[in-house]
């Protein structure tokens, strides 16, 4: 599977590094693309974000493991829904799932708008860029390679298995 991380309030690094810690606590085989500042997207008037994006496996189903993020979330610190789109302190995306297609009223896989965002396609193409899309049917590359990259720029700042 694959997993979006972004932060854009308060310590952003520290809340992308505790998500990771408690990641490393669900997924195995964790895969960490580095760290990445990024310009908001739809709400424009917010600040910059932190984003990160992991592949690993679990056994988990895909709506187990989406509720796992949620609580991970939670942990972490998120507040309660605001705006759509607006700040936070984390968001975790389930955005692929093997090779599967999984649309219920609480989850769609792969992510419907992953291939439309730099921000979660630039990270990810950096540890699998040969990743098929299951209903787009072209690479994680493929769909990098399609999109204005503009306002995404990589630190220094990597995620490990242990969140440091």
């Amino acid at each position: 599977m694959a997993i979006g991380l972004g932060s854009n309030i308060g310590s952003r690094l520290a809340h992308l590094r505790a998500a990771a810690s408690d990641l490393a606590e669900v997924l195995a085989g964790i895969q960490w693309s580095a760290v990445y500042e990024t310009a908001p997207v739809h709400v424009l008037d917010q600040p910059r974000f932190l984003n990160a994006c992991c592949v690993g496996w679990s056994e988990l189903a895909p709506s187990d493991l989406l509720d796992r993020l949620a609580s991970i979330e939670r942990t972490v610190g998120r507040s309660p829904r605001g705006i759509r789109f607006g700040p936070r302190e984390i968001d975790l995306d389930l955005l692929l799932y093997g090779n599967e297609v999984v649309s219920t009223g609480k989850l769609t896989i792969p992510h419907p708008r992953m291939h439309e965002r730099a921000f979660v396609l630039v990270p990810l193409a950096s540890v699998a860029p040969n990743w098929q899309h299951a209903t787009l049917g072209c690479t994680v590359a493929d769909l990098r390679d399609r999109v204005c990259a503009n306002g995404v720029r990589r630190t220094t700042w990597v995620l490990t298995k242990e969140g440091k």
